[in-house]
């Protein structure tokens, strides 16, 4: 039986090399296929691997981009099949592909979610690996894709990349009174997502890289001058601080109305401040909640425990 089958496969690999050398990219496709679920049956993971990354690989380097992300797919199938453990090798692998497949192909969202998924497997990270993400937001940054990029990268740990990336963007698409406002909301997303380390880092890069922000601190837009405090804030617990802060620098706030609701959260997570009573935000909140039922907290009932007195909100600011 195992000598039928062995036979099965060679004929099957005779077929695709031939046609692969006429360049029947559609006939590789099945023969690829085919070779998949024999494979597959017979748990030959690692042969199965390397065979669809090869093909992927040959397929999209030969413009086949549905054919060639459909083996994308297939690849990550079989690391969930398999339980393979997420690792720089396999996140290299599948960016190379990805950074191959056309930005307009429906398969390519699909394989990058399913990859994200995968990526979780026996990790904290709900929304997929921060290598992983890593890696994707620099695709996207090199197709120009400032949208998704800067996605990936909040949810990555890379805050020097994000800041370059942003710097960029405010430089090619923003206006010039919008400096702020282009690192403010990253550094509160990277807190609401309690990555206060790559907040820092995001912050600190953005304004050394960008060439109208003055050597700070104190800075000349107020909104940096906050976000310097904030995190400092955060360092000390005081939740006095922060609400004075928050107080001071309202003004700044109002800019943009998502301020509120994302120190509403860094309040909860950092200064034990109980979530405010829910109200119906209309379609503008819904789509703000969207972002915060991604983030990455465990769930607690601390936080109905420990409420913080504000009665120390006068005090001052270290």
């Amino acid at each position: 039986m195992a000598s039928r089958y062995n036979h099965g496969v060679q004929r099957v690999l005779a077929k695709l090399e031939a046609s692969i050398n006429s360049e029947n990219y559609y006939e590789a496709h099945q023969m690829y296929r085919t070779l998949y679920f024999r494979y597959l049956g017979q748990k030959k993971y690692a042969e199965l691997l390397e065979l669809l990354y090869n093909g992927s690989l040959l397929l999209l380097q030969h413009e086949q981009h549905a054919s060639g992300a459909d083996l994308g797919i297939l690849l990550i199938n079989v690391l969930m099949q398999s339980e393979s453990q997420p690792s720089s090798e396999y996140f290299e692998k599948i960016t190379h592909l990805f950074s191959l497949m056309s930005p307009f192909s429906p398969e390519r969202e699909s394989f990058v979610q399913l990859a994200l998924r995968w990526s979780t497997k026996g990790t904290n990270h709900k929304t997929g690996d921060p290598e992983l993400h890593q890696r994707i937001a620099q695709v996207f940054w090199r197709e120009k894709n400032y949208l998704m990029a800067r996605q990936h990268f909040i949810y990555s740990k890379d805050g020097s990349g994000c800041a370059a990336m942003l710097v960029e963007l405010h430089e090619q698409r923003g206006y010039s009174n919008e400096i702020d406002l282009f690192i403010a909301q990253a550094v509160l997303q990277y807190l609401c997502l309690q990555n206060k380390k790559t907040a820092q880092e995001v912050f600190n890069s953005y304004t050394s890289r960008h060439p109208k922000i003055n050597s700070g601190p104190p800075y000349l837009l107020p909104l940096l001058n906050f976000l310097f405090f904030l995190l400092k804030t955060i360092d000390s617990g005081k939740l006095g601080v922060f609400t004075v802060l928050c107080d001071q620098y309202q003004i700044s706030l109002n800019r943009d109305p998502c301020y509120r609701q994302y120190l509403d959260k860094i309040g909860q997570l950092f200064f034990n401040v109980p979530p405010p009573r829910p109200r119906n935000t209309g379609l503008f909140g819904s789509l703000l909640q969207s972002f915060f039922n991604g983030l990455e907290e465990e769930d607690s009932d601390d936080e109905q425990r420990n409420i913080a007195s504000t009665s120390h909100a006068t005090q001052e600011l270290d």
